[in-house]
């Protein structure tokens, strides 16, 4: 029942005034192109530049997935990104779900 009134009392501000719809319009888009940035990233073709899009992969740990990639050959699976160097079991929770082997 709450959500009703607050989305109501939302909707009568917004067409009350203009400039508030405004703003929150340009929020949403903002949230929306936000969202984008965590497309999925396929670790056996991914360059170190669209590795960094990974939470927490900076270039160093870019560079040690595309070297590790050279030199064992393409990913098995998601999971053996955590042989890299520097990939630890924290970073592979925060990212488990963008990573693909393909």
């Amino acid at each position: 029942m709450a959500r009703r009134i607050v989305t109501f009392t939302l909707l009568a501000a917004l067409a009350a005034t203009p400039a508030l719809a405004a703003v929150v319009t340009e929020s949403i888009t903002a949230t929306a192109a936000v969202g984008e940035s965590h497309d999925k990233i396929n670790i056996n073709t991914a360059s170190a530049k669209e590795l960094q899009k990974l939470e927490g992969v900076g270039h160093t740990v870019a560079e040690r997935i595309v070297h590790y990639r050279e030199a064992h050959g393409p990913f098995k699976r998601g999971e053996d990104l955590r042989k890299v160097e520097g990939i630890g079991a924290a970073l592979w929770e925060r990212n488990r779900e963008r990573i693909v082997v393909k």
